[in-house]
């Protein structure tokens, strides 16, 4: 079995990728959207962390942290954050028969955990080394939405911190639109 290694560090930014199982599109259904965003604050207020950078697409989160220098464990928070999300969506998919929603297939192995099978187990952390990388990371980030096809320019994603970085001047409200190939090649974090 393979041994994952984490690294942690406090006082530093880390960009993560966490994905629904099977990559259910459930992530930006409105409820799935107010669900993500308690259990987001409930974490953060009793294990503070900031988010600088996020994006939320049907079937997963990119997004970039700052955590305290005291406490860098961001993978205790990915999973108290998964484990919030997941009780509340599943409580209310059973409790509002929702037809359009479909509840995942839970096998013996998520049974046996206790998981609800909402979420990919696993997720991508990466550890950002320097200015140029914090750059590249959110210009990904922001970028995404564009690259799935979802929408054709970057300020039509509504759900995303894209539209914090205009108003701060980082980027311009026409940034990301058209046909990017540097920013479409970036890398695959997905």
């Amino acid at each position: 079995m393979p041994e994952y290694r984490r690294f942690y560090a406090g006082n530093a930014a880390f960009f993560f990728t966490v994905v629904s199982s099977n990559r259910m599109p459930i992530l930006t259904t409105e409820f799935a959207r107010g669900i993500l965003h308690t259990a987001w604050k409930t974490v953060e207020k009793r294990f503070p962390f900031t988010t600088d950078a996020i994006c939320l697409l049907p079937d997963h989160i990119h997004c970039l942290w700052t955590l305290p220098e005291d406490d860098p464990n961001y993978s205790r928070r990915w999973s108290l954050i998964k484990k919030l999300f997941s009780q509340n969506y599943w409580n209310y998919v059973k409790s509002e028969n929702e037809k359009h929603q479909v509840l995942p297939i839970r096998n013996e192995s998520f049974i046996r955990r206790r998981e609800l099978n909402i979420w990919q187990r696993r997720f991508w952390a990466h550890y950002i080394e320097d200015q140029d990388d914090l750059n590249r990371h959110l210009d990904y980030i922001h970028y995404n939405p564009v690259k799935h096809e979802l929408v054709k320019n970057v300020c039509d994603w509504p759900w995303s911190s894209f539209h914090r970085y205009v108003k701060m001047g980082f980027y311009d409200i026409n940034w990301g639109g058209g046909d990017y190939d540097a920013l479409n090649n970036m890398g695959e974090y997905e």
